[in-house]
């Protein structure tokens, strides 16, 4: 499938699946973070012509980060006149939360926090435009080794790029002409104060994770099952205790 037709045919399937529910929504909500996901995302919710909230909501932010989320912004409101874009500073929300949890310190469980706080926001701002929250992460990231917050930004109504790898992502930014800044931007969750780069975190590029994901005979594919494996209970259905004879 060429870029254009695969931007096309998810742009479709959105308003397919609007179309489909009982209750047709009013608006698309995406969180935006100046990455490259959720930029596309945002583009191609924004090319179904529906009304489509975009909600940059910075949790002390790296400026840079932040800065490529404003840039996005601006860039859809150029292009589009069905977008509505809201700046929703979580700062004191998210020092509230911990200092409430101050006895339950756990630096991963706080930096998982910032996402399932966005995602809570998101679902109050859909609620409030009888809209749906429109997920961003792709067929690689999220899809392949769970790299996401459970109840975070795994939270969400649709998601439309989970088929796509991330280069079919980074494909579809370059035909929409998303900021190359973007485009080029180290991949990152914005979760850590540090700014720590995914790489970091994963121990692998998304390319190579790509690769070992595509071709079992790859000399990464050991490590792509290594790191999917430990996150499979994100990506398979909630356990549920079945009664016998019941």
């Amino acid at each position: 499938m060429q870029t254009s037709e695969r931007i096309d045919y998810i742009k479709n399937w959105i308003i397919d699946y609007c179309k489909s529910m009982p209750k047709q929504p009013d608006s698309l909500v995406v969180g935006i973070s100046g990455g490259i996901d959720s930029s596309v995302t945002s583009a191609i919710c924004a090319l179904t012509g529906k009304k489509t909230i975009v909600l940059s909501m910075p949790m002390k932010q790296i400026k840079e980060q932040h800065d490529l989320s404003l840039k996005h912004k601006k860039w859809l409101n150029e292009n589009f006149k069905n977008v509505e874009d809201h700046i929703i500073n979580l700062d004191l929300l998210f020092d509230t939360f911990k200092e409430t949890l101050k006895n339950f310190k756990n630096d991963h469980g706080i930096a998982n926090s910032k996402a399932r706080l966005r995602m809570v926001t998101l679902y109050q701002v859909a609620a409030a435009n009888n809209g749906i929250v429109v997920g961003t992460g792709n067929k690689v990231e999220d899809f392949g080794v769970g790299f996401y917050t459970k109840y975070g930004d795994g939270g969400v109504d649709i998601s439309p790029i989970a088929d796509c790898t991330k280069t079919q992502v980074w494909e579809m930014g370059e035909h929409l002409k998303i900021s190359k800044e973007i485009i080029k931007a180290d991949p990152t969750d914005g979760l850590w104060e540090d700014g720590r780069p995914d790489v970091n975190q994963l121990g692998m590029t998304y390319q190579d994770l790509e690769i070992a994901m595509l071709d079992p005979k790859s000399k990464n594919y050991k490590k792509y099952l290594e790191i999917r494996n430990r996150n499979l209970h994100k990506m398979k259905p909630i356990p549920v205790c079945k009664m016998k004879n019941e």
